[in-house]
């Protein structure tokens, strides 16, 4: 056998272990961060974040209040102290926090203390959850901000962060999915479903009405 014949596998070897450690070092340089916020119905709030530059996955769930492993039914009929919330994961070397924190305050409205939109009640409002000083920071900043922006009085707490409850499987990803559901429209898919509720609630006209051309998600419904 040729010399060469042995180094050619034994210098794959060493290129295929670099690669890896590279590939490793890549993965802990990354990092993901959490952003828990709730607004209004979780199904709008999910869809909306999911297609921004830089977030991995938002899931729709359950948080702030005091019922352990809390139902839809249990969130929206009141008494649980939870609000319908999505937690928000993303790299934070491709989004800042402080933008999707601007981001939301101009998805909803801030203004509005009894829910959001065709929603009312306490598992409607608008909340941002934090779990540190540096976190509560950015969010007094970016609620400051949005009142500046607004010219109105914001009323959105931003409030301890405490478990976070996944909601059931069939609010995941709500908007996009192909089931067929009935709804006061006749049976219809569940993105089509998810499209006339949105429209009928009327949370993309109230936005652009709030926030103008500064309405991120707003444009396409």
């Amino acid at each position: 056998m040729r010399m060469t014949d042995t180094i050619k596998p034994i210098a794959l070897t060493i290129l295929m272990a670099i690669a890896g450690v590279l590939k490793a070092a890549d993965a802990r340089a990354t990092t993901i961060e959490t952003l828990t916020v709730a607004g209004g119905c979780f199904w709008c709030v999910e869809s909306d974040f999911e297609g921004v530059t830089g977030v991995i996955e938002a899931v729709s769930g359950y948080t702030g209040g005091t019922t352990e492993n809390p139902t839809y039914k249990q969130v929206t009929k009141g008494g649980s102290g939870h609000y319908e919330a999505v937690q928000i994961s993303f790299d934070s070397d491709k989004v800042s926090r402080e933008t999707l924190l601007n981001l939301f305050f101009r998805s909803v409205d801030p203004t509005d203390a009894g829910g959001q939109f065709c929603d009312r009640g306490a598992s409607y409002r608008t909340a941002i959850f934090v779990s540190n000083s540096a976190e509560m920071a950015l969010a007094e900043r970016a609620k400051a901000n949005a009142q500046s922006a607004l010219g109105q009085t914001i009323v959105t707490p931003i409030l301890k962060a405490s478990t976070f409850y996944l909601a059931e499987d069939y609010h995941q990803d709500y908007y996009k999915g192909d089931d067929l559901v009935l709804t006061r429209f006749g049976p219809k898919r569940q993105a089509s479903a998810y499209k006339r509720y949105r429209q009928a609630c009327g949370r993309d006209k109230r936005v652009r009405e709030l926030w103008g051309s500064e309405a991120p998600f707003a444009a396409g419904y």
